[in-house]
């Protein structure tokens, strides 16, 4: 093969690559406090960040806790509904994704093997605002929605 024939299927191959993770919900995400709707002394995450990192995607969770304190988590995984840790979050140990559509996943939260948080994330059609609805229970046990808007940077 031809150098120039090389270097056109390389690139041609990168670019399909960088399409496969170029999805709506890369980038950076910031809460619109305005828009969005929490229980009495939720938690709130105020930036969000997904990222591709090798074939998997990473999401750090800024925020603060309801004392006002800040927050910091983190997971890598797949939107393919497995399992995947969550670092730096005393009330989450795992935590998977599943991929509806080019603008919908599902969320399922858990600490110690149970359930404690499911949720939905929706993309906007401009892909300029998504949509997070969480249902769950806290620690009290007591059952919460929240539901917040956060705004693409």
């Amino acid at each position: 093969m031809k150098p120039r024939s090389i270097l056109l299927t390389l690139s041609l191959c990168l670019a399909a690559g960088a399409t496969c993770y170029a999805s709506p919900e890369m980038g950076t995400w910031k809460l619109n406090e305005s828009k969005s709707k929490f229980a009495p002394g939720a938690a709130k995450n105020l930036t969000v960040v997904y990222a591709v990192a090798g074939d998997s995607v990473k999401v750090t969770v800024d925020g603060i806790d309801a004392d006002g304190k800040p927050t910091h988590n983190e997971w890598t995984g797949k939107f393919d509904s497995k399992d995947y840790p969550v670092t730096g979050d005393p009330t989450q140990d795992m935590r998977a994704y599943k991929k509806i559509d080019d603008h919908n996943l599902e969320m399922t939260v858990k600490k110690a093997g149970k359930v404690t948080m499911t949720g939905k994330l929706e993309i906007s059609a401009d892909g300029k605002s998504r949509t997070v609805t969480i249902t769950g229970t806290d620690a009290k046990g007591e059952k919460f929605t929240n539901t917040a808007v956060y705004d693409k940077q």
